[in-house]
């Protein structure tokens, strides 16, 4: 079981150049979670593809369904005070934190792509293996 941010989320869904990584990271661990704000994150990154005319209405409709039977049994609800601790310390956001602290929580990792979180949390937080 690993956590995944919601970037590795859109990058299984939306065929972006880092697709072939995040289907890499499926096949090698095909257990995923996330805290249920990864729904939020995930809506607002198909609504800018909307935006940009990439997908139509249909197709974002279809990916947000997809994405959320994919991760139905893998969400979590986190500890405010653990995330804003976790936030006040490190000087991420308390979105990021959420999911570092999931991570601590299971006792797994955090694959994310994100350079600061990368940074912040090198204990907990492994990159997204691009190549």
């Amino acid at each position: 079981m690993i956590v995944v941010d919601t970037n590795i989320l859109v990058y299984l869904y939306t065929g972006d150049e880092r697709s072939p990584a995040a289907d890499r990271l499926l096949e090698h661990d095909p257990e995923w979670v996330a805290p249920v704000l990864w729904r939020s994150e995930f809506r607002n990154a198909l609504s800018g593809i909307l935006r940009s005319g990439r997908l139509t209405m249909q197709e974002i409709l279809a990916l947000q369904a997809e994405a959320e039977d994919f991760m139905a049994d893998g969400e979590y609800q986190v500890d405010s005070n653990r995330v804003l601790s976790l936030a006040g310390r490190s000087g991420c956001s308390a979105y990021d934190c959420e999911f570092v602290s999931l991570a601590e929580e299971l006792g797994t990792h955090l694959v994310t792509a994100d350079q600061r979180v990368l940074k912040a949390f090198p204990e907990v937080a492994v990159p997204l293996i691009l190549e």
